[in-house]
C-alpha cells in the first residue's frame, strides 16, 4: 500500500511579522477607558438614585 501523504505538500507557512508599533503597552489608552468606565457608574448611580426617590 503506498503512502499518499507526501502526494500534495503543504505550503511552508510564512514568517511572523513583526508586531506593529514599539511594543510598548497602552496604558494611556487604558486609563481613558477606565474613567469613562467610572465615570458611567457614578452617573447611573446618581441617575437611578434620582429616579427612585
Amino acid at each position: 500500500m503506498r503512502d499518499a501523504r507526501d502526494d500534495d505538500p503543504v505550503a511552508p507557512a510564512p514568517p511572523p511579522t513583526p508586531p506593529a508599533g514599539d511594543g510598548a503597552p497602552k496604558f494611556g489608552r487604558l486609563l481613558i477607558v477606565l474613567a469613562l468606565a467610572m465615570l458611567m457608574v457614578v452617573a447611573l448611580t446618581f441617575g437611578s438614585e434620582a429616579y427612585f426617590t
